[in-house]
């Protein structure tokens, strides 16, 4: 029962950080770096404390990204 209870709770904090970068550089303010495509991949990718769990993040933020290109395109930079 502790195992059932500890993979739906490691499950469901993946579902939540799904394209974490992806969402945070598109909504706040100054997040994007000026990136127009894949700014969640490159938010990802800065330097920082929390590097180790934003890298985790990165091939879910590279897939969100890539079903955004329409939208980055007609979009421009992020600032």
């Amino acid at each position: 029962m502790k195992y059932f209870l500890k993979l739906t709770a490691l499950s469901a904090a993946i579902l939540v950080l799904t394209g974490c970068g992806s969402i945070i550089s598109r909504t706040f303010p100054g997040q994007g770096h000026g990136n127009q495509y894949y700014p969640g991949v490159q938010w990802d990718v800065r330097d920082g404390p929390w590097r180790v769990l934003t890298i985790l993040d990165l091939p879910l933020s590279l897939v969100m990204d890539t079903l955004l290109l329409p939208v980055d395109a007609n979009h421009g930079p992020y600032e």
